[in-house]
């Protein structure tokens, strides 16, 4: 039977190590000696942790590629990875330290030698999980990654989600009622995953079959009522871009673009949310990695109405300034600083780290839907409203709504805009991301470039 002892020699349960407890900071942390690393032995560069209630994440940074197995056990619920090719270092003992009371999977992380060439983690749960473990290439600043997220078991559904958030909801009931019926877009899930009972359809009867005497049939279990319009309640997704493994764009003041879009996503939030008739939701409220198929997706199961990601720009020249805001586009950009913006940005899920494997097909397919040709004109519109109100307040990189092929904007039928606040790689403009003043000012004005859409326009997304 598979056990999870750190050391197969004696068969000791690993939680018998009693003699190499080490107490620090009212935390028991068990710590394993260190074996020299042999010639050619791989190491680990650095560990990393990013809890959230999606999922929480592990990363080793590794200086080279290596294999690694994993199981489960339950009573109590533990995942144990054994790393191939590797000895044991300070620095893969620091995961230990790196676990966070609140991290809502991981209870305590045990490291040690397993056997001579076999690292062995245990990872001591709160729940069950559904783990995805793989490995990714060197890119930007990174190494080798050994990833290792933890799912929950059944699959979170982004309307539960806003339902059980705490603030008033103009649109709860809609969003209730969408649901239990189920929405068009599946929810997001990995392998492993099973789906929450409100995301499954009722079962109808069977027709009866031909011949015979009818029996009696049961009356048939009446269709769900069309779900009410939400006319007059808009629903705004809010897509702070990059998060956990990638950081985005990096000033040279150290300001990282995933810190300042969620500020400003989290203002903008709490602006929309005071406005009667309107909610906003966001795909990721937390410093986590969210890939881009699954941020688009969120936003269709919940049928907002609109969807913006918020981003802070950069460019090899310090001198570049401005807001830009941008539309896709299937037909080539609108120039090469736009192309060039999408490719950099298209590339957050090989930095953030995604195995598209794990993921509901139905999910990933997203990226390869074509939008339609209303979302692409109702998105450039909402963009010169945003794009308007924001040159009120900075100065416009581009004076109109710039096109390129980003992945993110890529929701067959919601109007969907990416907004470059300002040049994090500018001095100036970083100094100004970095200030309460700005990130309210430019909140408040892509609110009032949603207004003034609005007021216009009819929202495109689907109603019952």
């Amino acid at each position: 039977m598979a056990d999870d002892s750190i050391s197969p020699s004696a068969g000791t349960p690993a939680t018998d190590f009693g003699r190499r407890r080490l107490i620090a900071s009212a935390t028991t942390l068990l710590v394993f000696p260190i074996i020299p690393r042999v010639a050619q032995a791989a190491s680990i560069v650095a560990v990393r942790t990013w809890p959230a209630d999606e999922y929480t994440r592990v990363t080793l940074e590794m200086d080279s590629e290596l294999k690694a197995e994993h199981f489960t056990l339950d009573g109590p619920d533990r995942l144990v990875v054994d790393i191939e090719g590797l000895t044991l270092n300070s620095t893969l003992n620091e995961l230990v330290s790196k676990v966070r009371p609140n991290d809502p999977y991981i209870a305590t992380v045990r490291v040690g030698q397993n056997r001579p060439d076999v690292v062995r983690l245990v990872l001591d749960l709160k729940q069950p999980v559904a783990p995805q473990i793989f490995t990714l290439k060197p890119i930007g600043e990174y190494k080798y990654r050994l990833v290792v997220d933890l799912y929950p078991k059944v699959a979170q559904d982004p309307l539960l989600a806003i339902m059980d958030s705490k603030d008033p909801d103009p649109l709860a009931d809609v969003l209730e009622q969408l649901a239990q019926q189920g929405a068009d877009a599946p929810i997001p899930s990995v392998q492993g995953q099973a789906l929450p009972q409100t995301a499954r359809k009722p079962d109808l009867p069977s027709p009866p079959s031909g011949g015979g005497s009818a029996r009696p049939q049961p009356a048939p279990t009446p269709a769900p009522a069309p779900a009410p319009s939400r006319r007059g309640n808009i629903l705004v997704a809010l897509d702070p871009g990059h998060g956990g493994e990638d950081p985005g764009a990096i000033g040279r003041g150290g300001t990282r673009e995933k810190d300042i879009v969620l500020s400003i996503a989290r203002r903008l939030r709490r602006m929309i949310d005071g406005t009667p008739g309107m909610k906003a939701y966001m795909t990721r409220d937390g410093d986590y990695f969210v890939p881009l198929h699954v941020r688009v997706q969120k936003a269709r199961r919940v049928k907002a109405d609109l969807f913006i990601s918020i981003h802070a720009d950069a460019w090899i020249k310090p001198t570049a300034r401005g807001s830009s805001v941008y539309a896709l586009s299937q037909n080539g950009a609108t120039s090469t600083m736009a192309r060039m913006m999408a490719q950099r940005e298209n590339e957050a899920d090989l930095i953030g780290g995604v195995n598209l494997g794990t993921h509901n097909p139905q999910v990933a397919k997203v990226l390869l839907d074509l939008s339609t040709a209303a979302q692409i004109n109702d998105s450039i519109r909402v963009g010169r409203q945003v794009l308007g109100e924001i040159g009120k307040i900075n100065r416009l990189h581009k004076r109109q709504v710039e096109r390129a092929g980003f992945a993110v904007l890529r929701a067959p039928d919601i109007p969907s805009i990416l907004v470059e606040t300002a040049f994090i790689s500018n001095p100036t403009e970083e100094r100004m991301l970095r200030s309460s003043k700005y990130q309210d000012e430019v909140a408040r004005a892509m609110l009032s470039g949603i207004q003034d859409y609005f007021r216009t326009t009819p929202a495109l997304a689907r109603r019952g």
